[in-house]
């Protein structure tokens, strides 16, 4: 493995944990994640020639004199050096004081991040770029935006946080008011790591057992949440698939074709259990709904056998209970299915139009158009439809996988 990919992978695990400690030493969000950044910089061309012996030690340690110096040149701030010094010469220096303490540094920045005062989608953004680390062109795929609006989005959340002189502390209490946006955020994360929007690799793992993580902290904290447990089980389910998704040669393999010996059926077990335990609260949700789902297909023993009558059923609900486009496309890919392309493509066409213009920019959107109209024979609609996912698709695993799909309705002919 060369340097640039060591470093990145460092980037990934240390960077949520220095930046948590950064912001619980400095109350500023702006300054964290510039000091930590430049920290960042720094070991990129440090440590090619040699690896310090605690990489998030020698990044929190950088970090905090990069925001020493700053506050000085800047005269600012006098009363925060002293302690920036103290912590910055310490022996301690590790991303948080043990356990506990880095679970709370965690949770402040998450809740710090989910405050009510920002727009909720500047909440989910703000928490991907500062807790996850993710770039802005990776939260703007997640949420079918433009680069510039999102960036635009980070920009306001930020501000609103300076200028309501949001603190970022640990609070179970704030957890409970605002368990909402907090999933939500974890939810996301999940996502990126599932499908990556602009990694070369299908999948993200670091970001999946991320947000595995969390969720399971927020289980821990909130017991008696139903959709907490919904959300945990939810993820169990799709990352209990991990594994089978990708080939020996990093392709795609589809939920059809999968080799089920290879899912983790000890996470498919913890999955089922959660799920009892949440839907023995009597209090339905859209995770929990979305769990059921993920469980009548951990549990097929074939696609063929799967339940996709049930599967409708329940996303009929999800969908009445909660207006979400990628829902109603979901529902619409299960009845082409389960009842054949032409109805599929009906269920695309019901669609609405404010549902329409959400998914216009989602790959798989016209994956379903694509399949739909092969299956009914119209082939020339079915590249037309596969050619535009292609274009709309980031992910090289994705991208390869529809020029191979491509290839095999073209019978041979498709340049793609």
């Amino acid at each position: 493995m060369n340097h640039s990919a060591d470093l990145s992978q460092v980037f990934r695990s240390e960077w949520p944990k220095v930046v948590a400690t950064l912001v619980r030493d400095l109350g500023d969000l702006d300054l964290a994640e510039d000091a930590v950044q430049e920290a960042f910089a720094t070991a990129a061309k440090r440590w090619s020639d040699g690896w310090p012996d605690a990489p998030g030690a020698w990044l929190v340690t950088t970090a905090r004199r990069n925001a020493i110096d700053r506050l000085r040149r800047e005269r600012s701030f006098d009363d925060r050096i002293p302690e920036l010094r103290r912590r910055a010469d310490s022996d301690r220096a590790e991303t948080g004081a043990g356990a506990n303490g880095l679970v709370d540094d965690r949770l402040a920045l998450i809740l710090g991040c989910c405050h009510p005062a920002l727009a909720p989608e500047g909440q989910v953004a703000l928490t991907l770029r500062i807790v996850a680390g993710l770039s802005t062109a990776q939260i703007a795929r997640a949420f079918l935006v433009s680069e510039s609006t999102m960036t635009r989005r980070l920009t306001r959340a930020k501000r609103k946080i300076a200028g309501a002189n949001i603190v970022f502390r640990a609070d179970r209490e704030r957890l409970v008011e605002r368990l909402g946006v907090v999933s939500a955020v974890i939810y996301a994360i999940y996502t990126e790591g599932h499908t990556s929007a602009a990694d070369a690799s299908l999948v993200r793992g670091d970001l999946c057992e991320e947000a595995l993580w969390l969720a399971g902290l927020l289980a821990e904290l909130v017991p008696d949440e139903p959709e907490v447990a919904g959300l945990l089980a939810l993820l169990l389910f799709s990352d209990a698939r991990r594994a089978a998704r990708i080939a020996v040669d990093g392709s795609m393999v589809l939920l059809a074709d999968q080799d089920r010996d290879r899912w983790d059926r000890a996470k498919i077990g913890r999955g089922l259990a959660v799920l009892a335990s949440a839907h023995a609260a009597g209090r339905r949700g859209p995770y929990q709904l979305q769990a059921a789902i993920a469980a009548l297909h951990a549990t097929a023993e074939s696609f063929q056998t799967t339940d996709w009558g049930r599967i409708i059923d329940l996303y009929d609900v999800l969908v009445a209970d909660h207006d979400d486009a990628v829902m109603a496309l979901n529902r619409a890919a299960a009845i082409g299915h389960h009842r054949g392309g032409a109805a599929g493509l009906v269920a695309l066409n019901e669609l609405s139009d404010e549902h329409v213009e959400r998914l216009n920019d989602y790959p798989y959107f016209h994956v379903c158009h694509g399949e739909f109209h092969a299956l009914e024979g119209d082939v020339d609609q079915a590249r037309r439809s596969l050619r535009h996912a292609s274009s709309l698709t980031r992910n090289d695993a994705e991208r390869e996988h529809l020029a191979h799909r491509l290839h095999s309705i073209d019978g041979g002919q498709t340049s793609c």
